[in-house]
């Protein structure tokens, strides 16, 4: 049985070696859903830390910041017991929030851009091994 033209087998593994880098853009996709988790994060524990302000001037502070401790997360344990300066305490962990989930952040993206450039050459490899085995077909 005759083999095919190499033309007409090459249209095949221009689209196979195509589909290897369209991997690398899903990656790159999916990675970007993950790049906004920690602003959205910081936006709601900055929304938490409000709350916490207004509660240390209500009637019942310590049980009001109490409620709160599921949206400050690791916050709450720089808020509470209460005591001391709150207004300053309050200020302080903002800093400091802010610090922590910006250094996530800046994690975040090293990671998915180390994912990004690994699944690239996974996929310039596995295309230039299947040309090149496509070549001595």
């Amino acid at each position: 049985m005759d083999a095919p033209p190499t033309g007409a087998t090459s249209g095949t593994w221009t689209a196979f070696l195509a589909m290897a880098f369209v991997v690398v853009g899903l990656t790159g996709l999916f990675a970007s859903y993950a790049a906004p988790l920690p602003l959205q994060r910081a936006l709601a524990r900055e929304a938490a830390l409000d709350a916490a302000q207004r509660a240390v001037h209500g009637a019942d502070p310590q049980t009001a910041l109490e409620a709160l401790r599921p949206q400050l997360a690791e916050s709450a344990d720089a808020l509470l017991p209460l005591g001391g300066d709150m207004e300053a305490r309050i200020a302080a962990e903002r800093v400091a929030m802010r610090a922590r989930l910006s250094a996530e952040s800046a994690a975040a993206t090293v990671r998915a851009r180390w994912i990004i450039g690994v699944v690239t050459l996974m996929g310039i490899a596995f295309g230039a091994a299947v040309l090149n085995a496509s070549r001595h077909r």
